[in-house]
């Protein structure tokens, strides 16, 4: 063993540290005896029976459920026949169309969420769970469109041809053809879009109204008066979840590779 080697593992080591211990600590925090999250004072399931009471903090949650949901499906659908339709056809200003999508990317949150408001100033709609969700989608969409539209010029463009030469309709090649190739895209979409929409801040500031205060916000306005416990509680069960989903899926496809090379 070697020193290089031993530095390499040592670098990546310090690099996982560096990413997972603030979870770590979030984890071991949730089971704190004390209510001001400084030190670790004594082991306690209390706060997990405690989240359960706290009727404001599970509507946040609830809230944030909502929203990212629909804004997540709802993004995914017209990012997806959007990449599809800037990948198939021209037409006058697609270039210009192209530019533009990196705006909602590249510019800052702040800038994104005071001109939302303003739009929605100008056409006089009132603040709440409808605005919300409508500016989660508009940032949400640019994502997904080009991680599908890169995952598109990934695949042969005959094999869309060869299914109209056996028959096929175009409705049959959209789903039987298209939609398969672009799959890795959409699932990448589709994520980005989850996990920017779960943990928004600033947009939805300038654009949630009185009733639908996400959970971010809810944890923003807690921050002068300090967060409790029972806040921690709350992230570690959904860590928790994640886990589980990111487990099964990983089993699957360790199913999957194993059935391909059988059948190799």
């Amino acid at each position: 063993m070697n020193k290089h080697f031993i530095l390499k593992n040592s670098y990546i080591l310090l690099v996982f540290l560096f990413l997972f211990l603030p979870i770590i600590v979030l984890v071991v925090f949730s089971f704190n005896t004390s209510k001001m999250n400084i030190m670790f004072e004594g082991f306690t399931f209390y706060w997990y029976r405690e989240l359960f009471s706290n009727t404001e903090l599970l509507n946040a949650f609830y809230n944030t459920l909502i929203v990212t949901s629909i804004s997540t499906i709802v993004s995914t659908v017209i990012g997806t026949i959007s990449a599809i339709g800037l990948k198939k056809y021209r037409f006058f200003g697609k270039s210009a169309v192209n530019g533009l999508l990196y705006i909602p990317i590249v510019i800052p949150e702040i800038v994104l969420g005071i001109s939302l408001l303003s739009i929605y100033t100008l056409l006089q709609l009132q603040l709440g769970m409808f605005t919300l969700i409508l500016a989660h989608i508009s940032f949400c969409i640019p994502f997904v469109i080009i991680s599908v539209r890169a995952s598109l010029e990934n695949t042969d463009p005959h094999l869309e041809e060869a299914a109209l030469d056996l028959g096929a309709s175009p409705w049959e090649i959209f789903w039987n053809v298209t939609i398969p190739n672009a799959s890795s895209g959409i699932a990448t979409g589709a994520l980005l879009a989850l996990t920017l929409s779960l943990d928004d801040v600033v947009v939805s500031f300038f654009t949630a109204g009185p009733g639908s205060i996400t959970l971010p916000l809810k944890i923003y306005s807690m921050i002068k008066t300090g967060v409790s416990p029972d806040v921690n509680a709350l992230f570690s069960l959904i860590l928790l979840f994640v886990i589980i989903v990111l487990t099964i899926i990983t089993i699957v496809q360790i199913n999957k590779m194993k059935k391909l090379q059988v059948r190799a």
